[in-house]
């Protein structure tokens, strides 16, 4: 059986989250519009940083807040590149962290394609309001 274009694009992000640089989690994501890829991110320091996995983390209620999360990445990488993302659906194997929902939205994303669900509930609500869809795959969904 071929995959789905929602598991494929979430298997793709399964490999970007393995170039995470902080090893609480590892989370990878991507940009995609019209079944391209635009943009790929994955959770990591802040350029020119040592990694969480080297120099160790910086904890604030329990989550480490060195790194800049796989979701922002894909969108600042877009924006580096002068890369149009307006309309675009992200794939991200965690759902995403307030902060990072807010960016979505602002930045106009349409659909947001998530692995597991990762502890923040407001995004559902809003999402709603907004008109953007959330869709939950596994990396491994309709993969043979």
């Amino acid at each position: 059986m071929r995959a789905s274009w929602d598991a494929y694009f979430m298997r793709i992000a399964t490999v970007v989250a393995s170039r995470a640089t902080c090893d609480r989690k590892h989370v990878g994501a991507l940009l995609v519009r019209d079944r391209t890829i635009l943009s790929t991110g994955y959770n990591g320091s802040i350029r020119g940083m040592p990694h969480c996995n080297d120099a160790g983390h910086m904890l604030e209620n329990g989550h480490c807040v060195a790194t800049i999360h796989a979701e922002a990445n894909s969108i600042l990488q877009a924006a580096k590149n002068g890369v149009r993302i307006e309309g675009a659906d992200i794939y991200t194997t965690a759902s995403p962290c307030w902060p990072c929902f807010k960016l979505i939205a602002n930045a106009g994303l349409k659909r947001i394609v998530y692995g597991e669900f990762y502890r923040d509930e407001r995004i559902f609500d809003v999402a709603k309001t907004l008109g953007i869809e959330l869709v939950q795959v596994s990396g491994t969904d309709e993969v043979p």
